[in-house]
């Protein structure tokens, strides 16, 4: 479910992303179109005043130059939308001489466009902020000639550009109000969609689980004919061929064993009684020897294979019983020891003060799984020539350690020894299963099997048994 989750993340970002990109950029595209439709117009206005202004003016071509100067003062006195914008007479020093908001105490206007319009002779418009006050504001300045060609000053139309500003505002909140619904609807929409395809691919994903686990022949219910209901039908096909051939493969294997059994039998039993024939010639003895040596592991390696099988069909059991497990052990470990010197290997019995008590086990299945490790120990790590193990109570546990001072396991595959058939980098013989039918066993007794490389080289397998259950 964390993968889904994760698709489901990946989804919903990439999709919500997109989204909200392409509307931040509709937001951003529709707040400028407004804005320079508000501003252009707004600026259109006053020029257009402006440009009424200049014509009326150009009526008063009998004024003196006292009454035309004194008239474009009255004119800015009287201005009658004072309410929405105001007006300035200013002389050609940049003085202004009258405002339609009454007296002026503050300093004169020192925007670019009065000087431009006296300097043109023109209308000229400036959008910034004043010098001034640091207000936004939009100023329109139309030179005022008089008649004899000489400029007199300016009228300057001057508006804020604060209820423009904020009616963009009010644009640019209402279209981050509108992305804000569409964002809630994409993920709505997306959240449904995402998880009509997610909930069936977590129920394959479950039993695709359950059938790498072993689990081989269920099937996935599922009621969709598009490409979820053909990958459905897909893996039950898998399971179900699969079911079939692990069927034929433990059917085979367990009818070899048993095939095998009655002639290795008689194998391992007449070389032990040829071998009690004392007139036998070294040579024949030796080979004898071989005989019965490879007959016995033979024989091991069939047990390891039926046992297998009941595992893989759910037939192994267990004998449970309490039994002192400390004593099974050092029994087995000496057992061993003495095979092991006949290979010039050493076996030590790491002896402790613990406490051991006696445990619910089955003995025989537990010096199965001891006689194994040590075996184990033996062909992948003999070439130490010393094997320790040692038991211990720890925790409520009774743990038992058997390590070797061989070449260890390369790292990768640690997590792999214990899967059945795998043998790995190691030339030691062997069938591969022997670890997985150890770890199957001490499971079933509610403990734990592990492997690790030791340190100064080496394996160390811990077998791990609750003392009780």
């Amino acid at each position: 479910m964390k993968k889904s989750g994760s698709l489901r993340r990946r989804w919903i970002l990439n999709t919500v992303g997109v989204v909200c990109a392409l509307g931040l950029a509709c937001v951003l595209a529709i707040t400028v179109v407004f804005s320079a439709y508000y501003y252009s117009a707004m600026k259109s206005d006053m020029r257009y005043r402006a440009e009424n202004t200049t014509n009326f003016f150009t009526g008063y071509i009998n004024q003196n130059y006292q009454d035309y100067y004194q008239s474009c003062i009255n004119y800015a006195k009287s201005f009658e939308n004072r309410d929405t914008l105001e007006l300035q007479f200013i002389d050609v020093s940049g003085q202004i001489v009258a405002t339609s908001y009454g007296s002026w105490a503050g300093n004169p206007p020192n925007t670019p466009e009065i000087q431009a319009a006296v300097a043109k002779r023109g209308i000229e418009d400036y959008v910034g902020r004043d010098p001034n006050t640091g207000e936004h504001i939009i100023a329109v300045s139309s030179a005022m000639i008089y008649s004899s060609g000489e400029v007199i000053g300016v009228l300057r139309y001057v508006s804020s550009t604060r209820l423009v500003d904020r009616q963009i505002t009010i644009v640019a909140l209402w279209s981050l109000a509108a992305l804000g619904v569409v964002l809630f609807v994409v993920l709505l929409s997306s959240n449904y969609y995402i998880h009509s395809i997610l909930a069936p691919v977590a129920e394959i994903t479950e039993k695709a689980k359950r059938i790498a686990g072993g689990s081989y022949g269920i099937q996935i219910q599922t009621k969709y004919d598009d490409e979820i209901g053909e990958l459905a039908d897909t893996i039950n096909e898998m399971s179900v061929q699969i079911n079939r051939n692990e069927k034929s493969q433990r059917e085979f294997i367990s009818s070899l064993s048993h095939e095998l059994r009655t002639p290795l039998t008689a194998i391992t039993g007449w070389s032990e009684t040829l071998l009690a024939d004392e007139s036998l010639d070294p040579d024949t003895r030796r080979g004898m020897k071989i005989i019965q040596r490879e007959g016995k592991r033979l024989t091991e390696m069939v047990v390891d294979l039926l046992d297998f099988t009941r595992i893989q069909d759910g037939r192994m059991t267990l004998n449970m019983e309490q039994a002192d497990i400390r004593g099974e052990f050092e029994d087995t470990v000496f057992m061993y020891g003495s095979r092991l010197a006949q290979e010039n290997i050493t076996l030590s019995y790491l002896d402790s003060d613990d406490d051991i008590p006696e445990i619910p086990c089955d003995p025989e299945r537990m010096r199965q799984v001891f006689l194994n490790i040590l075996d184990n120990a033996a062909k992948h790590g003999g070439e130490g020539k010393r094997i320790d193990a040692s038991v211990r109570y720890e925790n409520g546990d009774v743990v038992f350690r058997i390590r070797d001072y061989g070449p260890g396991i390369p790292e990768d595959e640690i997590p792999l020894v214990k899967k059945k058939f795998y043998k790995g980098s190691s030339k030691a013989r062997g069938t591969g299963i022997g670890l997985a039918v150890c770890d199957e066993i001490v499971q079933m007794h509610g403990g734990t099997l592990t492997l690790e490389n030791a340190d100064g080289g080496g394996t160390l397998v811990t077998v791990s048994l609750p003392a009780s259950q």
